[in-house]
């Protein structure tokens, strides 16, 4: 019987979720996650965050365990900073469904459960300056998503005029980011 390995991650802003790539150009350009910690062999992130979002990325050896995750419709949450104050009318629109650009299609999104933050979530830093309220307002939302559509949420909100400004995932299913700093990593039974 195979003895499967999980990890919890914060994976931090720049970085690519994936373990690395052999194209040497690419490389010495980007980040990858084994730069971030010594992984077993077999490891692979569950779901992706892109390039410019940070925060709670699975990392397991279990590929049914991956592909359970992906597919089972569990609940993903997400602080999204954006740029403006969206009325409850287009808070509204996202929390119904709304129509975003999907491989050249259009394609709506599952309803979803949006919250307005009243204040600033306790977040570190990020290590790239974000353009703050000086410049117009910005809102906190908290996104609560049962799918993971290619750069979803930062379309949702986009669909609304209210750009992502940063994005932060800090729940898959029950699994919590809590006190983790970006590129910190602990291990976890392989519950959900």
């Amino acid at each position: 019987m195979t003895t499967h390995r999980h990890y919890l991650l914060y994976k931090p802003y720049g970085y690519i979720s994936q373990l690395g790539s052999n194209d040497l150009r690419q490389r010495r350009k980007k980040k990858f996650l084994d730069e971030l910690y010594s992984w077993p062999e077999g490891i692979m992130p569950i779901g992706r965050l892109d390039e410019k979002s940070e925060g709670l990325l699975l990392m397991t050896t279990d590929g049914k365990l991956s592909d359970l995750i992906n597919r089972s419709g569990i609940k993903k949450e997400y602080y999204a900073l954006v740029d403006g104050d969206p009325s409850e009318a287009e808070l509204d629109q996202l929390r119904e469904g709304i129509k975003i650009g999907l491989n050249g299609a259009k394609y709506e999104t599952k309803p979803a459960r949006i919250q307005r933050l009243e204040t600033s979530p306790n977040l570190p830093e990020r290590a790239k300056k974000i353009r703050d309220a000086r410049h117009g307002p910005v809102t906190w939302l908290s996104i609560t998503i049962e799918e993971g559509k290619f750069r979803q949420v930062r379309k949702m909100t986009s669909a609304i005029n209210c750009p992502t400004l940063r994005l932060v995932r800090v729940r898959v299913g029950n699994l919590k980011l809590g006190d983790l700093q970006p590129g910190a990593v602990i291990e976890w039974d392989g519950e959900v």
